[in-house]
């Protein structure tokens, strides 16, 4: 017995049939210019153009090619049919560069943090674990002192090499990391003073002195190892000329006073000028001696700033200057108009 469809409609719907879209099979692809029925066709992927093997002409171009790309990431010779990931990374070689991320959406059972610890106790030993923790640490502090990638991959191979040979057992990871950041903008000529590294890594500068020097003595890193030394004696990466172009960018000073200021501290080192003093208090010191000489005058307060250095050291290194003022303002600058000695204050 058939029973009746509840609350039938007033009128049957009618079925409408969607047109089916589809490629036209029947469609070919010819020569215009050789009009074979039986055309050759060739995709040339290297070059991504469709042409007639016949007579050359080219029918398409920017062609997709759809065939399965296998590249080699294998150091060594052999192949290596890996399609996923990143190129690998010299600093990482013989750790597994593949990361696995659990998502920590589990409705509050707490089921993911469990697998995420699972996770990172199978995937990786603890050696490797801290090592690519420093390696985070340095790649985000280079980021934070606006370091190039050089610095950052000279710093991870200076921390690797220490880690694997056991040179800094037992000290603070933070001052280990911060003594590689010192040494490698040491080598890359980007200087930077032991004050910016503390204040940026937030490592007292016993601890970064200790960690330095045995870095030093470790990898034979003396001045002569790190940058060649000039005939002056002095070591161009952390001579304080070479922190002139960053301070002077920061108090906004003209071209001229860098050059002027860098002629200056050369010809106070060859006249024994305030030797002895750390090159920061030099070059703060050259900075207010010349914006003075060039009648450009900056507050001993704007320098110290910038610098890192107090006032008082400053000014001490600039009455060392006025006394010998003679002999660090050349003569053709006088005579040029660019400097006078009687716009220099007398510093008491």
């Amino acid at each position: 017995m058939a029973f009746a469809q509840p609350f039938p409609l007033a009128a049957a719907a009618q079925k409408t049939h969607q047109p089916a879209f589809g490629p036209d099979l029947a469609v070919r692809l010819i020569c215009p210019e050789c009009r074979d029925p039986n055309p050759n066709i060739v995709e040339e992927f290297g070059s991504g153009d469709l042409v007639c093997g016949s007579c050359g002409l080219v029918l398409g171009d920017r062609i997709v090619d759809t065939r399965s790309e296998w590249r080699t990431f294998a150091n060594d010779e052999g192949d290596d049919p890996s399609r996923v990931g990143a190129a690998s990374d010299p600093v990482l070689e013989g750790i597994e560069q593949l990361d696995t991320l659990i998502s920590y959406r589990d409705g509050g059972t707490g089921i993911a943090r469990e697998l995420q610890r699972a996770a990172s106790r199978s995937q990786s030993s603890r050696s490797e674990r801290n090592l690519l923790t420093a390696f985070r640490d340095i790649g985000s502090w280079c980021d934070q002192f606006s370091l190039p990638k050089t610095i950052s991959d000279i710093a991870k191979q200076l921390y690797k090499r220490s880690d694997e040979e056991k040179l800094l057992r037992g000290k603070p990871l933070e001052a280990v990391i911060a003594a590689c950041i010192f040494i490698a903008c040491r080598q890359a000529h980007v200087p930077r003073t032991f004050r910016e590294i503390c204040n940026l890594t937030h490592v007292s500068k016993k601890s970064l002195g200790q960690c330095y020097k045995a870095l030093e003595q470790a990898f034979n890193l003396s001045p002569g190892a790190t940058a060649q030394v000039n005939a002056n004696g002095s070591n161009p990466s952390t001579g304080p000329e070479n922190l002139l172009v960053r301070y002077c960018n920061h108090l906004d000073l003209p071209a001229n006073v860098q050059s002027i200021c860098g002629d200056i501290i050369v010809a106070a080192r060859q006249h024994g000028v305030a030797d002895g003093r750390s090159p920061v208090s030099i070059a703060g010191g050259a900075i207010y001696f010349t914006c003075h000489l060039l009648g450009k005058p900056k507050s001993s307060r704007d320098i110290s700033v910038v610098a890192g250095v107090s006032e008082g050291t400053i000014k001490l290194v600039y009455r060392l200057y006025y006394l010998e003022k003679e002999k660090l303002v050349k003569e053709e600058w006088i005579k040029e108009g660019r400097a006078d000695l009687d716009r220099l204050p007398v510093e008491r």
